[in-house]
């Protein structure tokens, strides 16, 4: 009887410690039953859903990167300047179809750039996407003079705003570009070549993969999915802001890593991503509602942070120390 009780449980429990963020989901929803405030209601779990939509939308394409062993620090500015882009040629009389794919490109050509300097020039990411990010947060200044800007055509703001079937259209958006993500990972060759070069790059290599191709259509991707989060996001507000992105790559990279999707590569996906992001944003949601003060939260998100990553960095190193 034992036996088969370990004999299932096993697994369960193993599942289970790799899954800790779900647990935190758990408790914190648990611990809000026990409150007086406003957290179960319909209205906070619609601002809750839109707000961690636009970060989680990030989250997928940084997911790409980080599973073959990198990061992108510049998603936040390209979020901001896609946003900005959008408006500014929507007011100038642009056709909003046009406006919003030239502005999702040019998160595509940041992406290229990005991965043009990571992969062929083998520079490091991290440094190179703090760069580019700092670059193109310049970009967004310099385009509105440091202010923010409103859509002048109504339309623009439903995009993000309107509902379909009762769920608001930004968390639709993340729902199929996770759906799609998710498929790409999974059941394509770049998906299978991603977690091959992220798990051993030289191994993926001498294996015939293309690994060039790969690392940089994942940072493409990834520049392209915060461009289309940027429009969201400025569809949302109705308004471009060259500072919208400050804490964002922090918060994705980060959220990204909590859910399970390790630095070291070659480990987590889509769901495992999302639930991270969810998590920095539950806690956020739940500290609020409990009247906690803006300074002890960022404190509290903070400490997280830097344990989670601490935690990914030396589980990095015994794992190169086993080898």
């Amino acid at each position: 009887m034992n036996q088969n009780v370990q004999a299932v449980g096993g697994p369960a429990l193993k599942a289970l410690g790799k899954q800790k963020a779900v647990v935190a989901i758990a408790i914190m929803f648990i611990v809000m039953i026990f409150t007086d405030s406003n957290f179960y209601t319909p209205a906070n779990f619609s601002n809750l859903l839109e707000a961690v939509s636009t970060n989680a939308i990030i989250a997928f394409g940084v997911t790409l990167a980080v599973i073959c062993k990198g990061c992108d620090l510049s998603v936040g500015s390209v979020m901001a300047m896609s946003g900005i882009i959008a408006i500014m040629l929507l007011n100038s009389g642009m056709h909003m179809a046009l406006a919003i794919v030239i502005a999702i490109l040019s998160g595509s050509v940041v992406g290229f750039i990005n991965g043009f300097l990571i992969v062929q020039q083998k520079s490091e990411a991290f440094i190179i996407t703090l760069g580019m990010g700092m670059l193109v947060q310049g970009v967004a200044l310099l385009l509105t003079n440091a202010n923010p800007v409103s859509a002048s055509n109504p339309i623009f703001q439903r995009i993000a705003n309107d509902n379909w079937l009762g769920i608001p259209n930004i968390a639709a958006f993340m729902i199929v570009l996770g759906v799609l993500t998710y498929l790409l990972l999974r059941f394509t060759s770049f998906g299978r070549n991603c977690y091959a070069l992220g798990g051993d790059y030289e191994v993926a290599e001498h294996s015939g993969i293309n690994v060039v191709r790969t690392k940089w259509l994942a940072f493409v991707l990834t520049g392209t999915f915060a461009a289309v989060a940027g429009v969201l996001a400025a569809s949302r507000m109705n308004t471009g802001l060259p500072i919208a992105g400050v804490e964002v790559p922090l918060m994705v990279n980060c959220g990204v890593v909590i859910g399970g999707t390790s630095f070291a590569g070659g480990v987590g996906g889509v769901p495992q991503s999302f639930i991270g992001i969810f998590v920095m944003f539950l806690l956020r949601n739940c500290m609020s509602m409990l009247g906690i003060h803006p300074y002890i939260q960022q404190l509290v998100l903070g400490i997280m942070i830097v344990s989670i990553i601490s935690l990914d960095c030396y589980a990095i190193k015994r794992k190169k120390e086993a080898v």
